[in-house]
């Protein structure tokens, strides 16, 4: 069952959520160091992870499933350089995304809760141009975070790594490279919450295999050979946040 978006968003608005935001980020950005001219599509809740790379990339896009729900992004601004809102609602198993138009894509918040983990992923598939990168970012069942529902990563079913790269590899995605986050519990007081990044290091070091969060990065394989489950399917028409109409026209990439 999906967490609601207004729970996700009050989240990350709370001082542990952006710390958990930054340190998830720090990750991102050491696998995905530049996305300079690339389009990013973010799939469930994103925005959080989204505002550094959207800045550099040439596009983006943040799909929240329906289940979910979905609010404006980025929010409006009253500057002159605003461009407008660029979230959708949409089915996670039908991305009103163009064939092969995302050269990256992050997954969070999603994964976890879809009953359709193998459609979503032949759809993710579909939209990644060849040479592509999807990244994963889902709680761990080793870690503390998962069982705590203070957090969005205590809710949903959490993942090892072997059962991410081994659901990639069934949808036609390779895994290369992973890492982890969040390695102490998810504490509220302001004196270990300046613990929970100053020790995020160390956690790293000494015992990676009880982060809260793992990070894994996976490349959409072009030789794909069960043409019967991979079938060009026309982008449905996706439900527009922000506008003073409802718009029903195509998102174009």
């Amino acid at each position: 069952m999906y967490q609601d978006v207004t729970e996700l968003r009050k989240f990350y608005a709370s001082p542990l959520g952006k710390i958990t935001a930054r340190l998830i980020r720090k990750q991102i950005r050491i696998l995905w160091p530049s996305v300079k001219n690339m389009g990013i599509l973010g799939l469930g809740y994103a925005p959080p992870f989204l505002k550094s790379l959207s800045e550099e990339a040439d596009r983006s896009v943040a799909v929240m499933p329906s289940l979910q729900g979905v609010i404006r992004w980025p929010r409006h601004k009253n500057s002159d350089d605003y461009s407008g809102n660029v979230a959708v609602l949409a089915r996670e198993t039908d991305l009103p995304i163009k064939e092969a138009s995302m050269d990256r894509v992050i997954i969070v918040h999603c994964l976890e809760h879809t009953d359709h983990s193998k459609q979503m992923l032949r759809e993710v598939w579909r939209t990644l141009a060849p040479g592509g990168r999807v990244l994963i970012i889902v709680p761990s069942r080793l870690g503390p975070w998962c069982r705590s529902e203070a957090t969005p990563f205590g809710h949903g079913k959490p993942f090892s790594t072997g059962q991410i790269k081994e659901l990639l590899s069934k949808n036609m995605l390779s895994p290369t490279r992973w890492t982890s986050a969040l390695f102490l519990p998810p504490f509220k007081s302001r004196t270990m919450l300046t613990a929970l990044a100053s020790l995020e290091r160390t956690g790293q070091r000494w015992w990676n295999h009880f982060a809260g969060v793992l990070v894994i990065e996976a490349e959409k394989q072009i030789y794909a050979s069960n043409t019967a489950e991979v079938t060009q399917k026309v982008p449905a028409k996706p439900v527009i946040v922000g506008t003073q109409r409802t718009s029903q026209s195509r998102v174009k990439t």
